[in-house]
């Protein structure tokens, strides 16, 4: 079978400090995949260079077996690879039917018609609500986006993604700053995607994020310590060493 993802010998520094080194990595098509370690273990920085919003120094990037290392983030979406991120990047003014059609668009052969307003793409808006319906938002989905609370937006983030209809998602601490209750609600919600997507997911909350994840890959500048399954990884004295503070 195929890897939905596989990194080679990953590389990239910054001046002379060094983010990625010699980064290996398989995830298997449907796998549930942790990425963990400290701050400045370099697990953003390789999102980045998985989703192409940086670029490798050295090494080997595939996607569902096509090496993607220097193709630019709107190729990568098109192989099915979507993301969310630390930082909430939303339209704030629009409403959120209007933050879930904008998301569609990028891969439709409706974004070569620029000057059409949003509201003539029927289709996408029923598939817009058809997503936020999957997350619990479809009632405020005339709601300005700026309007909505946190946790809302989270969720909102993940419809996005999702409304990509990805193959591959990755989803970057996607619990940072939510209660419990909340968080509760995202776990469930990515629990419930099908397995034909493929999760890759960094998360500082352990107790929720093993819940998730099947294997694990642990990060410590830049380099890959530790990879295996959960139980295999959450043993290891180097995890408990450098992440679990042990």
């Amino acid at each position: 079978m195929i890897p939905a993802l596989e990194i080679s010998d990953l590389n990239k520094a910054f001046g002379g400090v060094s983010a990625t080194s010699g980064v290996e990595m398989r995830v298997m098509p449907g796998a549930r995949h942790l990425i963990i370690g400290p701050n400045g273990a370099g697990k953003t920085t390789l999102f980045n260079l998985i989703s192409g919003d940086l670029y490798g120094d050295s090494g080997s990037i595939r996607l569902f077996g096509r090496e993607v290392s220097r193709l630019p983030p709107h190729r990568r979406a098109h192989l099915g690879l979507a993301r969310t991120y630390q930082i909430i990047t939303l339209f704030g003014e629009e409403s959120l039917e209007h933050n879930l059609v904008l998301s569609q668009l990028g891969l439709s052969p409706l974004r070569w018609r620029p000057f059409a307003p949003l509201d003539r793409f029927g289709e996408l808006r029923q598939e817009a609500r058809a997503v936020l319906a999957r997350v619990n938002l479809d009632h405020l989905a005339e709601r300005r986006l700026g309007e909505l609370s946190y946790g809302e937006r989270r969720r909102a983030e993940m419809a996005m993604a999702l409304a990509q209809r990805p193959r591959l998602l990755l989803l970057d601490e996607p619990f940072a700053g939510l209660s419990r209750e909340e968080r509760t609600v995202l776990k469930d919600l990515i629990a419930g995607v099908p397995r034909e997507v493929t999760i890759i997911l960094i998360e500082h909350d352990m107790d929720i994020a093993l819940e998730l994840a099947e294997r694990i890959t642990v990060l410590h500048y830049g380099k890959v310590i530790v990879d295996g399954t959960r139980a295999e990884v959450v043993a290891d004295p180097r995890t408990r060493e450098v992440y679990l503070g042990d």
